[in-house]
């Protein structure tokens, strides 16, 4: 995904804090279906200052909101599009509860000052996070292998009318696109899907490669080269927008570089180059691109393709075993 503005960590945390008796009806996480078929989510917190938030809307970061304020039964939020520098036209959504969620508007304000309208979006409440898991006994089931021979049979694309610039050759799974107007390169995907697991693979990086692995299809691992950078939610590593790295651990471009990725009870783990980014911290909620945005459901490890160049290999996936 392209960087844009990183979220810090406390206001996001902050976001999410669950409904207390007599807060506002809108407190809390919520994963968002817009009608075009993109995600979405909306985190709001009432404290005595007032309302704070944060808001991702089909594609791009999740960014804390720049207006925020209740009208009777009506939430009104606004943010910037996008934040990369100078002015930005503003999202405006309007959100209302009903029994099953939240009803959700959109429109934009442009520059000039016209307003375009935009996409409705239904709301689902996300509950609480489930306690912090303790890793150390979390037991795994059989290690399986993604990039082998039967590679055809357990990856797809996620839009078949996309091209497909993934081949996998002497075991280096590798994604090349060609930047010229008309062609769109696609996002794969694994077959099965998966609730909790540990992935590793190895993972190469190209001049500029922009990638990104989804976790359930739904948490984006940051795929880039971000050699040399200052630490950034938009880094190798990262959560995609949500989680800053805590170190700065990627090599250069072009050499191998060793990624392990731990998801359980909605917490993530990620180690690169032997080094500690994301301890056991929270997810909460979905990132742009993500298939589908309902928290409850298993999903598949999805590769970015659409962007840039990169290779993978060695990559091998181990569910957590049935828990009591």
């Amino acid at each position: 995904m392209k960087p844009y503005l990183a979220v810090s960590v406390l206001s996001l945390i902050a976001a999410v804090l669950p409904l207390q008796a007599g807060q506002n009806p809108f407190a809390g996480r919520w994963a968002l279906t817009l009608e075009d078929g993109r995600t979405g989510w909306l985190g709001v917190e009432e404290k005595e200052s007032g309302l704070t938030g944060a808001l991702m809307w089909g594609t791009g970061s999740v960014l804390p909101v720049s207006k925020i304020e209740l009208q009777g039964d009506t939430l009104l939020v606004e943010r910037p599009v996008a934040s990369r520098g100078g002015e930005s036209p503003t999202l405006k959504v309007v959100a209302r509860r009903d029994s099953d969620g939240l009803k959700l508007e959109s429109s934009i304000l442009k520059l000039n000052g016209e307003t375009e309208a935009g996409p409705r979006a239904e709301g689902r409440d996300s509950g609480p996070l489930p306690p912090t898991p303790d890793l150390a006994k979390v037991k795994y089931g059989t290690p399986e292998p993604l990039l082998d021979d039967d590679f055809p049979d357990k990856w797809t694309l996620v839009e078949g009318k996309e091209e497909s610039g993934w081949t996998l050759r002497g075991g280096i799974l590798s994604n090349r696109v060609v930047k010229e107007k008309g062609r769109r390169f696609g996002n794969v995907r694994t077959r099965a899907e998966y609730e909790d697991f540990r992935l590793t693979t190895d993972v190469r990086t190209l001049e500029g490669s922009n990638s990104g692995i989804y976790l359930r299809g739904r948490y984006e691992i940051q795929i880039a080269e971000t050699f040399g950078k200052p630490l950034d939610s938009h880094n190798m590593g990262a959560l995609y927008s949500r989680i800053v790295p805590a170190v700065a651990a990627e090599k250069p471009v072009g050499e191998w570089q060793k990624l392990e990725i731990t998801l359980v009870d909605k917490h993530v783990t990620v180690v690169l180059n032997g080094q500690t980014l994301i301890n056991n911290q929270p997810v909460l909620g979905c990132t742009g691109g993500a298939l589908q945005s309902d928290e409850s459901q298993p999903g598949p490890i999805m590769l970015q393709g659409d962007h840039t160049n990169i290779d993978y290999r060695n990559m091998v996936l181990q569910p957590v075993k049935k828990r009591d």
